[in-house]
């Protein structure tokens, strides 16, 4: 009997402490979220449903514990005095956005707080502010991007936080800073992988992408037979003829400035801008315009786009329709025009007898000959009547063919690497390439306005 009641006793003691506990959260709760102080006690049940304890709340404690609204009000001046990254980088570079600005906005954010907090956020802002500040092609920049994340926080203890993808967050945006070197063009060095290995490991994903980068880069460096220049001219002409030089086939074609840039002051004072035009034909294609027969017209399409890195020009090509296969002449090949590999092959190979009895069917699609290029500051006709003037000085046969424009209602102008566009003027009045019915070529521009309206994707005028 003795030993049963005490261990009643003990039982009700020990449900006293928890229920005490429970009672001194709750009292707490309570006087945190009241005004008034709560002057009535407190009381602790046990097990049994008997009264314990009386608790009595203190109004000193009630003053001790701070209410919820200065709470809020610390953690407002936390997130004020925790600057955006945005607002980082626009402070930094409120005079000019430059590589030292771009550092010092690092710099900033690394001092600020010892625990790197918001790191991955910073990355992020950062590697999207790097062509603001034209830091995207240095690697040095890259390196101190990495140099941000904590260093041997994100390293797996074990193989099963190496296998379930160890702090996955952080491997993710240190492989999306790699993956925007690799769109750049740009090749880790050792002291890009000491500091992998120092934040997340040798077994990491990122580890695995620097891995990778390193393996094909050397191979892929060299692959481009027409490499593209790093840098490109910042002159329209001089970016035209490197366009013109890589579109054209051959060696032997000839790039010709047919007008050079310039403004120029008309009676009224008007001051007016005149385009650029720049035009490429090699001698083959001027004997081929040559041999073309007068009676069927040639035709001006385009414009046509070409990319040069991260800049789009635009280009026209003066064409002729293919010739009726009744009316196409083939002309033998000259057995000593390329000492490098034939032009013609005559092999009479005998077929296994796996072979399939059905030819096959070889699509040759013929397109009509290229007479010559151009690319020219504005995709208006009145520009483009001047690049064909200027081919009639070594084409004279195009004084006798009829021209036909074939201009999209797309883009006509000439985007320069400075971001500046050339809009075209709207077309003069009177055209003399282009003759009318009556009084010059007012008639015939009015004609073909009245074609842009009804077929919006092409413009047609004919030029004698």
């Amino acid at each position: 009997m003795k030993c049963a009641r005490c261990l009643l006793r003990l039982q009700g003691l020990g449900s006293v402490v928890p229920s005490a506990r429970t009672a001194n959260r709750y009292a707490y709760l309570l006087q945190s979220t009241t005004a008034p102080v709560l002057t009535k006690p407190l009381v602790a049940f046990n097990s049994h449903g008997e009264a314990s304890r009386h608790f009595h709340g203190s109004s000193a404690w009630a003053k001790s514990s701070p209410p919820s609204s200065d709470l809020k009000e610390k953690e407002k001046e936390i997130d004020k005095s925790l600057l955006s990254r945005d607002e980082l980088f626009e402070r930094v570079a409120r005079n000019a956005k430059t590589k030292a600005a771009f550092d010092k906005a690092i710099e900033a954010f690394t001092k600020r707080d010892r625990r790197r907090r918001g790191h991955v956020e910073f990355i992020y802002a950062a590697l999207q502010k790097m062509v603001e500040f034209g830091v995207e092609r240095d690697l040095a920049v890259y390196n101190r991007l990495l140099d941000v994340f904590p260093k041997e926080v994100f390293v797996p203890r074990n193989f099963i936080q190496r296998m379930f993808n160890h702090y996955p967050r952080q491997q993710e945006c240190a492989v999306q800073l790699l993956e925007q070197m690799e769109n750049h063009g740009i090749m880790p060095n050792v002291d890009t992988k000491v500091l992998l290995v120092q934040i997340f490991g040798e077994k990491s994903h990122p580890m695995r992408k620097y891995q990778r980068l390193m393996y094909w880069f050397p191979r892929f460096k060299h692959v481009n037979p027409f490499p593209v220049p790093r840098l490109l001219p910042s002159d329209p002409v001089d970016l035209a003829r490197l366009g013109l030089t890589r579109i054209a086939n051959d060696l032997d074609a000839k790039v010709t400035v047919y007008q050079m840039p310039y403004t120029d002051i008309t009676e009224t004072g008007e001051e007016i801008t005149l385009p650029h035009i720049v035009g490429t034909q090699s001698p083959d294609q001027v004997e081929l315009l040559a041999k073309h027969d007068p009676s069927r017209p040639v035709f001006v399409e385009g414009p046509f786009p070409l990319w040069l890195r991260n800049v789009c020009v635009h280009y026209y090509v003066l064409r002729a329709d293919p010739l009726p296969p009744g009316e196409k002449v083939e002309e033998p090949y000259d057995p000593e025009r390329s000492l490098y590999y034939p032009l013609e092959l005559s092999l009479e190979l005998e077929r296994d007898m796996g072979d399939l009895g059905d030819d096959f069917d070889v699509e040759d699609l013929d397109e009509g000959p290229v007479f010559a290029m151009c690319m020219t500051g504005q995709g208006d006709q009145a520009t483009l009547n001047q690049w064909i003037s200027g081919l009639q000085e070594a084409n004279a046969v195009l004084g006798r063919v009829p021209t036909l424009f074939r201009l999209d209602a797309g883009p006509r102008e000439l985007q320069s690497p400075a971001g500046e566009s050339h809009r075209p003027h709207p077309p003069p009045e009177t055209d003399p390439c282009v003759p009318g019915d009556e009084g010059g070529a007012g008639p015939a521009r009015q004609e073909v306005d009245v074609t842009l309206e009804e077929e919006p994707q092409h413009s047609r005028g004919v030029k004698q």
